[in-house]
């Protein structure tokens, strides 16, 4: 049996509906803490666990019998977060499941600082359990960047980052979902990812946005941005974010989903009859 963690999340309910379609629902668990929050998983045959991250106990408890456990990193607004990280991995190797798969983050390997040592510091305890392990190490988001908000660009007819013109290696949370769900149904014990999407540019993006609105958008390179580019630009005008490798296609068989493809999943009404 596959359990899930964070099964109500973004990206869990994507993870358990991409099993779905690989596994029987039998084959399905899920652990969330409030149960009601999964009425729609338990009606199609899941497994539906209460778990607290609070609670270790509470978690081997819920983890009995499992095979595999699917660790959905906790949000990084969880203040709480790196104990309850330990507290899963404690609870896992206490309940002695067969393995364990984490979704860490792109560059925990090497760094040990800020949210990626978050990461970096529970692939250590992953590795401390002596459990077998997938690593799925995850770049940002594509839809913190391309989602509806891409709209106040279109109307005025312009996009301004100050990244440089440096790409960005995203991936879409519908591609990842499917890369851990592929992962953790291969036959491979233990394994490790970096994935990554195809690298785009935010002088792409502006034409992008411009094809398939038909409405001109032109880009405009600014000094400073606010809120999460702007936190994050200095590393991507350095090419932080340019790092490529082949092990998000490779598992997925197929490429990620392009530029072109991830605006149109964002901005569905812009798609053309």
């Amino acid at each position: 049996m596959i359990l899930v963690t964070g099964a109500t999340g973004m990206l869990g309910r994507l993870v358990v509906d991409r099993l779905l379609d690989r596994v029987a629902a039998t084959d399905v668990a899920v652990v969330v803490r409030d149960p009601d929050a999964a009425v729609e998983l338990a009606a199609r045959g899941v497994d539906v666990r209460r778990g607290d991250y609070d609670d270790p106990d509470g978690l081997r408890a819920a983890f009995a019998g499992v095979a595999t456990v699917l660790f959905i990193s906790a949000p990084v607004t969880d203040s709480g977060r790196l104990e309850h990280h330990r507290n899963v991995v404690r609870a896992a190797a206490a309940a002695e499941v067969g393995r364990i798969a984490y979704t860490s983050g792109l560059g925990a390997d090497f760094v040990d600082e800020g949210v990626l040592g978050e990461h970096h510091q529970t692939e250590e305890w992953i590795a401390e359990s002596g459990l077998p392990a997938v690593i799925l190490r995850h770049p940002i988001y594509s839809e913190l960047y391309i989602n509806p908000g891409l709209q106040a660009a279109i109307d005025p007819g312009e996009l301004t980052s100050a990244t440089g013109g440096r790409g960005l290696n995203t991936a879409t949370r519908a591609d990842l979902a499917e890369a851990a769900a592929a992962a953790v149904t291969a036959s491979d014990a233990s394994a490790t990812y970096n994935f990554t999407g195809p690298v785009w540019t935010y002088p792409e993006l502006a034409k992008v946005l411009g094809e398939v609105s038909g409405r001109p958008v032109a880009y405009r390179e600014v000094e400073a941005e606010e809120g999460f580019l702007g936190a994050l630009a200095e590393v991507i005008r350095s090419g932080g974010f340019e790092i490529q490798t082949g092990d998000l296609e490779r598992v997925l068989g197929r490429p990620p989903m392009t530029l072109r493809e991830t605006v149109l999943a964002a901005l569905p009404a812009l798609q053309r009859p």
